[in-house]
């Protein structure tokens, strides 16, 4: 059975899309069948952190409006096998999806054998990311260590808790994971950003990763490679630890102290 998984949060620019490649491309490279969709009707930005934007000739729409088939529209990545992406439609918008629709294309991906679907939510409380999280059965709740940033993700937890489906109909409910993006420990230190801990507080939720303000995030989004493929960064190891965590396994998390500068780096500001 495919765990379905939405990666959202209130606010945008927290990393979501970057987040929901690595963490797709993670447990493809673990072994795992997994497909990951952008919900992000009309502003797509996953096929381009993919790499695959060229390679796009059906979309999301087009499968709902039974305008193509999913093999049609499902472009496998050519990095590694089991991956496949399912990318938003550029020209309609956010009313495209309908819930019988968007069932339909989860359930006929559980079919085709996919272990894990990861939903690319858009920001905010609009059609596509209440769509993107009614039929979830975990959610990573991505946050900045920023108070607007937590309180948005607060406002997220409510919506998960009310209007998911698993909450309409009194089941089970979503299952939910705190990924922290863009952290500092410096300007944490500086009193300039919330701590971990402090994010734990205001959310309750269990610690999935801690993802470090890194270039190689940047840079990977610009060669169009998720960033958990540049094995040598550190926000490569912090994303390749989520996927470990998010497969039952225990790792520490790293990257939550401010680095120690040596004696030479100090005498030469390093």
């Amino acid at each position: 059975m495919a765990r379905i998984i939405v990666v959202t949060s209130g606010k945008g620019g927290v990393g979501k899309t970057t987040s929901s490649a690595a963490i797709a491309s993670g447990l493809a490279l673990c072994g795992k069948k997994t497909a990951v969709i952008d919900f992000d009707i009309g502003l797509r930005n996953l096929d381009l952190i993919m790499g695959c934007e060229r390679r796009v000739v059906y979309d999301f729409v087009n499968v709902i409006n039974g305008e193509a088939n999913l093999n049609q529209a499902l472009i496998k990545d050519k990095r590694v096998d089991n991956l496949y992406v399912l990318p938003a439609s550029q020209t309609r918008d956010k009313e495209a999806l309908s819930k019988d629709g968007v069932e339909k294309v989860l359930h006929d991906m559980a079919d085709m054998g996919f272990e894990f679907i990861i939903c690319d939510s858009p920001a905010g409380i609009e059609t596509g990311a209440l769509m993107a999280l009614y039929f979830a059965d975990e959610a990573i709740v991505t946050t900045n260590p920023e108070v607007s940033s937590v309180r948005d993700s607060d406002r997220i937890l409510g919506i998960l808790d009310s209007k998911s489906r698993r909450a309409e109909t009194a089941g089970e409910p979503v299952k939910t994971h705190l990924l922290l993006t863009r952290y500092n420990p410096a300007r944490v230190t500086l009193g300039e950003m919330l701590s971990v801990e402090d994010v734990e507080e205001i959310l309750h939720i269990p610690l999935l990763g801690v993802i470090p303000e890194s270039q190689a995030v940047l840079n990977a989004s610009n060669k169009g490679e998720p960033v958990i493929f540049d094995k040598g960064s550190d926000a490569g190891l912090a994303y390749e630890d989520t996927v470990a965590r998010l497969l039952g396994e225990e790792r520490p998390f790293r990257f939550l102290e401010e680095e120690k500068k040596g004696f030479l780096k100090r005498l030469f500001g390093g």
